[in-house]
């Protein structure tokens, strides 16, 4: 079985190291970590959208060959998660692949948005920023909780977990689950 592992780890300072540290929580679980920093960079000049698109069809390429997806849904320089990761899970539902969450910050999406924006209150009880736009409040499958972020991520996951151990746990117990059925 084949992870690809979403998320913005690719930008944190030693992002390799981290993806060794992902990798080897797959090897733990006996399954394979795909990587995005996995891929050769292309000879094109540093910075280039040349460059950009490589990278963008070679993680689409790892993307294509994973059985499942992992995905950091931390929210990431604001209240939702990496615009990049959301896109690849997209990209993963589409393709019909499993495609899990996790995240250790799993509080409402409309409480992550208080953090970055004055919310006020409709009449009719709508959240609405600053600029009147409003803000999600939907409700977990828990019933007790709001979502974590956008709708279309929280309702695109199989599951969310607080961990990438867990992740990898439940993607591989999908997997095996799936491969019994067919």
């Amino acid at each position: 079985m084949k992870i690809y592992l979403a998320g913005p780890e690719v930008f944190l300072p030693d992002p390799i190291g981290k993806g060794r540290e992902l990798k080897a929580l797959c090897e733990k679980h006996g399954v394979q970590g795909l990587y995005p920093m996995d891929n050769e960079l292309s000879d094109a000049e540093h910075g280039s959208h040349a460059q950009a698109a490589h990278i963008r069809e070679a993680n689409m390429n790892l993307i294509r060959a994973c059985d499942a997806i992992i995905a950091n849904m931390a929210p990431f320089r604001g209240p939702s998660m990496d615009v990049g990761t959301a896109y690849e899970m997209g990209v993963g539902a589409a393709l019909e692949k499993i495609v899990i969450g996790y995240s250790a910050d799993q509080r409402a999406y409309k409480v992550k948005v208080k953090d970055f924006h004055t919310l006020g209150q409709t009449p009719d009880g709508r959240l609405r920023d600053e600029q009147g736009m409003s803000v999600e409040d939907f409700k977990s499958v828990d019933g007790a909780s709001g979502h974590v972020d956008n709708l279309m991520i929280a309702c695109g996951v199989e599951r969310l977990c607080k961990t990438a151990e867990e992740a990898i746990q439940v993607a591989k117990e999908l997997h095996e689950s799936r491969q019994k059925s067919t």
